[in-house]
């Protein structure tokens, strides 16, 4: 009679640390606050999903919050325009390129709509956000191309303002509101650069149509 091999005995769930542990808490936390929103985001329910002790998140956050904060900035694209600063019109629009990543993203999209919306409410909460995750990744994406550009005296300085910072994003961002939620169509990046950016910063020609 040939012996059965016997069952290797169930080996007990490895406990995660390090670096797979705070990737786990991330993920959680990002999940947590698209599903819930950001009143519904305790440290319960990322615990929870990260599958790991509440004590281990109170070692080193005080608030839900502050996971959350340190997971978008960690997230958070950031743009890099070209060293040379020689293709104005492709770095401006691979920067609404990246919006419209965030604005596609099912998870990160869905956690910048919850945030927007208790910043609204909530105006130490906006500027965290601000302070912890748009600044260190250096603003808005078109600012980032704007300073860039002019720092190295490609366009004059004095057209880098607040509504030539915000406006291309702006018209994004405004496109959903006002198409029941569609994304703005392919192309509507290059639109935005030919047709405002680049008469705003005096380019007039020379910027082929897609």
């Amino acid at each position: 009679m040939t012996d059965r091999k016997r069952p290797e005995p169930a080996t007990k769930a490895t406990r995660k640390r390090g670096r797979e542990l705070l990737d786990a808490i991330h993920t959680a936390v990002l999940a947590e606050a698209a599903e819930t929103g950001l009143p519904g985001l305790t440290m319960e329910g990322i615990a929870r999903r990260a599958e790991t002790a509440k004590t281990s998140l109170y070692r080193r956050w005080a608030s839900p919050e502050d996971i959350l904060l340190e997971a978008l900035h960690r997230h958070y694209p950031q743009e890099r325009p070209t060293p040379g600063a020689d293709d104005l019109r492709g770095d401006l629009v691979r920067a609404l390129g990246l919006l419209r990543g965030l604005m596609e993203d099912p998870l990160l999209g869905r956690v910048l709509l919850a945030v927007a919306a208790e910043t609204t409410r909530r105006p130490e909460l906006s500027r965290r956000v601000s302070e912890e995750v748009y600044e260190p990744r250096g603003g808005r994406f078109t600012g980032i191309v704007l300073r860039h550009y002019a720092d190295l005296g490609r366009i004059d300085p004095a057209r880098v303002t607040d509504l030539s910072v915000d406006v291309g994003e702006a018209l994004m961002l405004k496109y959903p509101l006002d198409h029941s939620g569609e994304l703005p169509p392919e192309g509507y990046e290059a639109r935005i650069v030919d047709e405002i950016l680049l008469p705003v910063l005096g380019i007039t020609s020379g910027a082929p149509r897609p």
